[in-house]
């Protein structure tokens, strides 16, 4: 039902023409360059809805995206992050969020122990080689290395673009069972052509949703797939790619169908705002959990979690969309790897590239290694490379194992995660 609704949104649904021609009326086609899909790479703009002409009963011409003056650069980014065998660290912590990374290893979290950590990261030899953009928190954007190179130069000059958190965190839904929504509209244009002056190239903002008797309600549904839309526009129209990300928490005891429906309903809700705001979707990538059972069932092996998760996003993401890169949600660094890598594994229609945005299931077994010490960077950057090679690997079906020690096989799952 999902991907019916989605396509009837399109006119695509039962062989219905997308751009009807409309006799004695004068249309004009804005041809998106590059689009992959003949005859589906453009939209209509209607010259008589703008001359206030009266619309027919009969006939109404929409438009299905906004093609703005940053279109085809929009379309080059996310094409080029969803390169098969790249993926994308995820170091958009709050500064909340690394103080906890930072106390388990007994660091204070002050700016310059965070600065440390970030360079150790994106100084790491041969590791960018394996990666096409890299997240980062507003505090990262401006900061440094140690010589005074900013980072979004080094990100640049190892090909890795640059990105920024732009969301605020999560706020209570009122009227709802303890769900929320996502905050961070105020000044997010402007906010968005600032990151777009330093240097970012795309964005990230994180909706949440949980599995529970009577949850996600229809309401958290829609104001999440509401917000996300809004926000993907606001940045294509500021030359930001947006990253969509609806997580769905594994919190609870739920088994990997119901997991899988959920993640259907709500990929559909989102797909069905997002054309409703006219985004350009060959403009954006996807970043949704995986299809897993609850934290509190039993586990299940890779190729089951492969199967219910590409079954889900082949019934409601459009092939218009370049890449899927899923989020870890607190599995082990291991774990994620063998499950992106069944997925590529499975011999069917997979239409996206499908890799990686990891934080944890990146950095875990690094943050260990290093220990804030400088006679440690070295041993910590070593494993950094081992996990984006695994990973790399993984998103070509490649990965062969190998690369875990004890810290990489630990479950990295935090009840009600925060960033």
């Amino acid at each position: 039902m999902g991907q019916r609704n989605v396509l009837a949104r399109w006119g695509l649904a039962g062989g219905i023409n997308p751009h009807p021609y409309i006799p004695g009326r004068r249309q004009e086609r804005a041809v998106i360059k590059g689009s992959p899909y003949p005859g589906f790479g453009f939209c209509v703009w209607d010259r008589a809805l703008f001359e206030g002409k009266k619309e027919s009963s009969r006939h109404t011409t929409t438009m299905s995206a906004f093609v703005g003056k940053y279109a085809e650069e929009l379309i080059q980014t996310a094409k080029y992050i969803a390169t098969p065998g790249k993926g994308i660290l995820a170091a958009d912590e709050s500064t909340g969020t690394i103080g906890k990374r930072l106390a388990s290893i007994n660091v204070e979290n002050v700016e310059s122990n965070r600065q440390a950590l970030r360079e150790l990261l994106f100084t790491a030899p041969d590791a960018l080689q394996y990666l096409s953009g890299v997240i980062l928190f507003e505090e990262t954007l401006y900061q440094k290395t140690a010589d005074g190179t900013p980072f979004v130069d080094v990100l640049r000059a190892a090909n890795v673009i640059p990105g920024i958190k732009v969301d605020k965190g999560t706020v209570d839904l009122a009227g709802t069972n303890a769900e929320t929504t996502t905050q961070g509209f105020d000044s997010l244009g402007a906010r968005c052509q600032q990151y777009y002056k330093a240097g970012a190239r795309f964005a990230k903002w994180r909706a949440v949703l949980k599995i529970g008797p009577t949850e996600p309600s229809e309401l958290a549904i829609q104001q999440n797939a509401q917000g996300l839309a809004r926000y993907a526009i606001i940045c294509q129209e500021n030359g930001l790619v947006p990253i969509v990300e609806p997580e769905i928490l594994t919190d609870g005891p739920h088994d990997i169908k119901k997991c899988a429906a959920i993640t259907e309903t709500v990929l559909a809700a989102v797909y069905k705002a997002l054309n409703d705001h006219h985004v350009l979707l060959e403009g954006t990538l996807l970043k949704p959990n995986m299809v897993t059972p609850g934290s509190d069932s039993p586990k299940v092996g890779p190729e089951v979690i492969a199967e219910y998760t590409v079954t889900a996003l082949r019934r409601t993401v459009p092939p218009a969309v370049p890449g899927i890169v899923f989020l870890s949600g607190g599995q082990s660094e291991e774990e994620a790897t063998q499950n992106l890598n069944a997925m590529n594994k499975l011999e069917v229609l997979k239409p996206w590239t499908l890799s990686f945005s990891f934080g944890r299931a990146l950095q875990a077994s690094t943050i260990k290694k290093w220990q804030g010490k400088k006679e440690n960077v070295a041993a910590a950057q070593e494993g950094f490379l081992a996990r984006c090679k695994a990973n790399s690997d993984a998103t070509l079906g490649k990965y062969a194992g190998g690369s875990a020690d004890g810290a990489a096989s630990e479950s990295l799952y935090v009840k009600g995660y925060t960033y």
